[in-house]
């Protein structure tokens, strides 16, 4: 898909990234539609017998954001999220305070690079307190990780 960020390039991509700032625009649509992607997923995987309160979502970067959002608005009970140098989407659509979905106790697992030149270490902080007042807040880890860029490291697999 195009995405605006890359100059309309096409990449793979689970949704367009307009801009790279807090206050960028972002894309609603194509954000609502690949969680709706994922939902049918798990759906499926539930259907083949596996329940989803043993599902864990996760991703890096953009697939990242997409899990912690997926996660946030299904129905379905989920095990979790990992999700490494990311942002939560549509961060300001979501209500103050506690969620009242069936994932209000979901463990999330966050990393984040302090050195992410692409999403920044203020994105990872950010979406950590927007997540802390939706969920458990001792249901929320975050880890950085020292000189790490955008990518992973060895210490996120052993955590």
């Amino acid at each position: 898909m195009p995405v605006s960020l890359n100059m309309n390039m096409a990449m793979p991509s689970w949704f367009d990234i307009i801009g790279l700032s807090p206050d960028s625009r972002e894309d609603e649509a194509g954000i609502k539609q690949a969680a709706e992607n994922v939902k049918a997923l798990i759906d499926q995987e539930v259907k083949n017998g596996i329940p989803s309160n043993r599902i864990i979502l996760g991703g890096f970067s953009q697939g990242g954001a997409l899990s912690l959002y997926t996660a946030l608005t299904t129905q379905q009970k989920l095990a979790g999220v990992v999700a490494l140098s990311c942002w939560l989407p549509l961060r300001t659509s979501f209500p103050q305070g506690i969620i009242s979905g069936v994932n209000k106790e979901i463990p999330v697992l966050q990393c984040h690079g302090d050195c992410d030149p692409l999403v920044p270490l203020m994105f990872g902080s950010l979406t950590v307190e927007k997540l802390k007042s939706m969920i458990n807040p001792a249901n929320v880890t975050f880890r950085t990780y020292s000189g790490m860029m955008h990518s992973s490291c060895i210490e996120i697999t052993i955590n």
